[in-house]
């Protein structure tokens, strides 16, 4: 005997889906209702100066008069002005070295922060905090540790060992490590990024790699190394990122001297848009300055394929 199937599920199964649809919908209004923030401050304050800039950089612009079209003309003028050499050299060279500085010590403190000791909390804190606090802030006190006369570093290596201190920011061969130096107040950031990733290691690799005998350098070189290896990569960029934009430290502390040596292309920029009042120049030194952090950002993601290795690796 042949029983009819009932039609009630499909019913219920199109009633399911209907308000399944409209769940979705509204949760897709509500999204838009609070993204949109967020999305009005990025058209207003990010994405409309980027086209803007891109647009300017195509011609002779002053602020208080009309804009020229004059095609290409302010990116050939870029690579036949000496000072765009000039402050590009000064930041490769600081980039050079506030790079692994940044890194070796970012690692090594988290390295440090990770141990079982009393305070641990403190410390972390006490690490992490100058990172936050404001550029200028900051800038000023190192202005008065570094200073030269009466400055606390000068001072001990007087007092303890008898040396007279160097010239600091007043000295063209020291002007760029003493910036390089400035990193340690900014470098908890990368830090506590490293510190998650280390807690995340497993235990168990370094129990094991102990009981075969292997020292704390080959746990570090073969096991520590390679599983962080993406939060390398990513400190590594930002750590690029954030060297090419230097800025509020020469504007504080050098003003771009002495004898060019802190003379920043992102200072530089600051100069030609603002004192000099070359808009169009300037959007073309920032669509330049653009390309290379771009180009760089990229060779590093390409040169790291084989060196970085993700948990979804086979």
């Amino acid at each position: 005997m042949i029983v009819a199937q009932p039609t009630y599920p499909r019913a219920l199964s199109k009633s399911a889906n209907k308000t399944v649809s409209i769940g979705a919908r509204r949760e897709e209004k509500y999204f838009w209702l609070f993204i949109s923030p967020w999305l009005v401050g990025f058209l207003l304050f990010i994405g409309g100066p980027i086209l803007a800039s891109l647009y300017f950089s195509f011609t002779d612009y002053a602020i208080m008069d009309t804009a020229t079209f004059v095609g290409l003309q302010n990116f050939i003028n870029l690579f036949s002005d000496p000072l765009f050499y000039r402050s590009l050299f000064v930041t490769f060279a600081y980039a050079a070295l506030a790079i692994p500085f940044t890194m070796v010590v970012g690692l090594g403190l988290a390295m440090l922060l990770n141990m079982k000791i009393k305070g641990q909390a403190f410390f972390r804190t006490f690490f992490y905090a100058p990172s936050i606090i404001s550029g200028v802030s900051v800038a000023f006190l190192w202005m008065w540790i570094l200073n030269p006369q009466f400055g606390i570093v000068n001072s001990i290596l007087y007092e303890l060992f008898g040396i007279q201190g160097p010239g600091w920011f007043t000295d063209p061969y020291t002007v760029i490590p003493s910036f390089v130096l400035m990193q340690l107040t900014a470098v908890g950031s990368t830090m506590i990024i490293f510190l998650a990733s280390l807690q995340q290691l497993p235990k168990e690799l370094y129990e094991a790699a102990a009981i075969d005998g292997a020292g704390a350098w080959r746990r570090f070189r073969n096991i520590t190394v390679p599983l962080i290896s993406p939060v390398i990569l990513f400190n590594g960029i930002i750590a690029l990122i954030s060297s090419f934009q230097i800025f509020t430290q020469a504007y504080v502390i050098t003003d771009g001297g002495p004898d060019w040596m802190s003379y920043f292309y992102v200072y530089y920029l600051f100069e030609t848009a603002f004192f000099q009042n070359r808009i169009g120049y300037a959007s073309a030194q920032a669509w330049i300055l653009f390309l290379i952090i771009f180009a760089l950002t990229f060779l590093s993601l390409y040169v790291s394929r084989k060196s970085v290795h993700y948990e979804y690796d086979k």
